[in-house]
């Protein structure tokens, strides 16, 4: 009867996301501004991060440009937290027709030919979410998601990622293993390479000057078919008239510290042509539970 009753409420809810959906974009960029305001200044922890890892970053020139890299800022990451009901909850290729250009998307092609696998890493730069609805246009790709403490939630994400080419991988063994199965099968996979690991699953170095604790895993994958990789962000025009991505290739061994610190500057690269909608909010210095601390300068 229980479960009868969630899968009821599920199917609810799904119905109703999906009237929500059909909404345009401008509107939910309108209203994420709104909420990104409201956030900022009721939360005081919230703003402060904020501010200190912009400020810390020094991706701003002076203080003239640190304000209105955060003024915009605030808007942005309100946009984020809410513009994945305009691109779940509608069919996929509407949602992934709301990129309007794709600048390197045939270097990306011309590598998934090869046949060696494709690595895009979506950072929290712009809206990550769509990037992988666009790739899943135009061949299979597994993403690499952390699963929510709420089973009802974990559905909503499953519902609303994994559908046609997009197949979703959760953040333990199993999911690991459907990645490197992927990679293997000459396929592409898709991972958020700025979110802080758990503990042994990652080294600390360098992210815009401070230690980070940051996944290994990337590494790993790398060294199974020597996988083309690229740092992929969509990033959001204004008045919500849709998205641009911007694809950059990785160069190098991305194996072991090594490999780790040039990912690392890969994503600051891509973040300093668009600070403005980077998630400075997130805690990206934080120090996991169980990892070992980080190393004093």
């Amino acid at each position: 009867m229980i479960d009868a009753l969630r899968r009821a409420a599920l199917s609810l809810a799904l119905a109703l996301l999906g009237l929500l959906g059909r909404l345009p974009l401008r509107f939910y960029h309108a209203l994420g501004a709104f909420l990104g305001r409201l956030a900022y200044r009721v939360s005081g922890r919230y703003s402060r991060r904020m501010r200190s890892h912009l400020r810390m970053s020094s991706v701003c020139k002076d203080e003239a440009e640190y304000e209105r890299v955060l003024r915009t800022n605030i808007d942005e990451t309100g946009k984020q937290g809410i513009e994945f009901i305009a691109l779940w909850f509608r069919p996929q290729a509407q949602a992934a027709a709301l990129v309007r250009s794709c600048k390197g998307e045939q270097e990306v092609l011309d590598a998934y030919r090869e046949g060696r696998g494709v690595i895009l890493l979506t950072p929290h730069l712009g809206c990550f979410e769509v990037s992988a609805m666009y790739a899943a246009q135009r061949f299979p790709i597994t993403v690499l998601y952390r699963p929510p403490r709420i089973g009802w939630l974990e559905a909503l994400i499953v519902a609303g990622r994994g559908r046609g080419n997009e197949k979703l991988a959760p953040a333990n063994l199993k999911g690991v293993r459907a990645l490197f199965r992927a990679l293997k099968n000459g396929e592409a996979i898709g991972v958020l390479p700025d979110q802080a690991p758990g503990q042994g699953e990652g080294v600390w170095v360098d992210f815009f000057g401070r230690p980070a604790y940051t996944m290994t895993l990337i590494g790993r994958l790398w060294e199974t078919t020597r996988p083309a990789v690229f740092v992929a962000a969509a990033l959001r025009r204004p008045r919500g008239e849709g998205y641009d991505i911007e694809v950059q290739r990785v160069e190098g061994d991305l194996s072991g510290e090594a490999g780790a610190r040039r990912i690392n500057l890969a994503i600051e690269e891509a973040v300093r042509r668009c600070p403005e909608q980077y998630l400075w909010s997130y805690n990206r210095h934080k120090r996991p539970r169980g990892a070992p601390p980080p190393p004093k300068s």
